[in-house]
């Protein structure tokens, strides 16, 4: 059954209680690291209402294996709730909290009935071993669990630590990532694909993410080419923009059909 609210989602998810930790975090956590500018202050201010570190997995309280690199420390993963009063900096928020925790970390971002979550590939920052380099982060669109998609119904079924990698926890972060890449995916595409039966040709988490980011530059593109349109008053240079927007059409159409 799809999980209708945030407990029942949280509960879905099936992390042990052994795990559970459930306690507040304090603004003055991220203040006091001195990785923020003044509006990651601002956004933290105005528009964190509060945090709850829900669970910590570790070897210790989950049988799964620690997975330590050169260039990766996943010796154990963080789930944060974060209730936001606003969503307009939703994305600067995510960054600064992932920048300013040195574990890998699984951000469920709330307000109301609605969620987002969001993953981020973090690296040892080779330059100094004490430092993270964060590189992609993830996030899925605001979900209303009262009234999901399909595809959003079957990602929140999907998201059961049990269908998850327990190889380590590199593999166990990945699984959730590789299912935000698809519900993204979903929303080009109408489909929701992961798991056992998603191994479809040429459907690979890195290849879907890479083909994620093109369909984004082409709309950013279409965008920018219509709103060029609506100003134009010469009807060759009309003709013209109307054409690059169907090559545009065209070429987004191609790639929905491979994620």
């Amino acid at each position: 059954m799809t999980p209708v609210t945030l407990e029942s989602f949280i509960d879905h998810l099936s992390i042990p209680k052994s795990c559970e930790l459930n306690k507040p975090v304090y603004k003055k956590l991220f203040l006091d690291n001195g990785i923020l500018d003044i509006a990651d202050k601002t956004a933290l201010k105005d528009d964190v209402e509060k945090i709850r570190w829900l669970y910590t997995l570790k070897p210790a309280t989950i049988n799964i294996a620690g997975h330590v690199d050169g260039e990766r420390d996943f010796s154990e993963v963080a789930i944060l709730q974060v209730e936001i009063t606003s969503t307009k900096r939703l994305k600067r928020i995510a960054t600064f909290m992932q920048r300013s925790i040195p574990y890998p970390l699984v951000l469920l971002f709330t307000q109301g009935n609605q969620v987002c979550l969001s993953v981020a590939d973090k690296r040892i920052n080779q330059a100094d071993k004490e430092k993270w380099v964060v590189e992609d982060i993830l996030y899925t669109d605001w979900i209303d669990l009262t009234a999901p998609t399909a595809a959003q119904a079957a990602f929140l079924e999907d998201c059961n630590i049990n269908s998850f990698s327990f190889a380590n926890f590199l593999s166990f972060y990945k699984s959730l990532a590789d299912r935000v890449i698809a519900i993204n995916c979903a929303s080009h595409s109408g489909r929701y694909e992961q798991g056992a039966t998603d191994n479809i040709e040429n459907k690979s988490s890195e290849g879907r993410l890479e083909r994620l980011r093109e369909l984004e530059k082409l709309n950013l593109k279409k965008s920018e080419i219509a709103n060029k349109l609506k100003k134009e008053k010469q009807l060759g240079r009309q003709v013209e923009l109307n054409t690059q927007i169907k090559k545009i059409n065209d070429e987004l159409e191609k790639i929905r059909e491979t994620i």
